[in-house]
């Protein structure tokens, strides 16, 4: 189980630096990687333009349990809004900032992007 959880954290890793080099191509400005609060995890926080971008990143290597994308439940999306609300008032920016919320889904090696996949 230890080692199944390791390689599962080292792999989800390897799809979030991807992640962020695709953003980058995109010319987002990638501002914190793996930002923990007690609500949980949010992949990657960016820039894009005027926008402030949660990012929620996933991988599949199939979809024999389902895609990447049906992996964001309502209940997920209820905690990075929960801790992307913490990130906007720990790190000073104005409450009006216009944020949105995408997913970068691997499925196989394909590469699908969602910007503004859900609102708050």
């Amino acid at each position: 189980m230890a080692i199944e959880k390791k390689n599962n954290r080292r792999t989800g890793t390897a799809y979030e630096n991807r992640a962020v080099l695709f953003l980058r191509e995109k010319g987002y400005q990638v501002l914190e990687i793996n930002f923990y609060t007690r609500f949980g995890e949010i992949d990657i926080i960016a820039m894009d333009g005027n926008y402030l971008v949660f990012v929620e990143v996933k991988y599949r290597k199939s979809t024999n349990m389902g895609t990447a994308l049906e992996s964001v439940t309502p209940a997920k999306q209820r905690r990075i809004i929960q801790s992307a609300r913490y990130y906007i008032y720990h790190k000073f920016f104005r409450e009006d900032i216009p944020c949105r919320f995408d997913v970068i889904a691997f499925e196989g090696e394909k590469v699908i992007h969602i910007p503004n996949a859900w609102h708050a």
